[in-house]
């Protein structure tokens, strides 16, 4: 699964945004299969989004360095 830069969120709203415009095209045109298309799209990319805004959240554990013992 990739994971997404939290500085590449606001690049996710624009694509969400030019989805909806073109989901609203499809559903005017009657393209069903192009709406289920974009439907599940959408809902892959929210997903998405929700995870990266989760884990920006959480912050880095320091695991200290490693000692190498004699």
């Amino acid at each position: 699964m990739i994971d997404i830069n939290p500085k590449m969120l606001p690049r996710l709203d624009e694509i969400e945004v030019d989805l909806l415009v073109r989901r609203a095209r499809a559903e005017a045109e009657g393209w069903l299969g192009e709406l289920e298309g974009i439907d599940l799209t959408l809902s892959f990319l929210r997903q998405k989004r929700d995870q990266t805004r989760r884990l920006a959240k959480v912050a880095p554990v320091d695991l200290g360095m490693p000692s190498v013992g004699s």
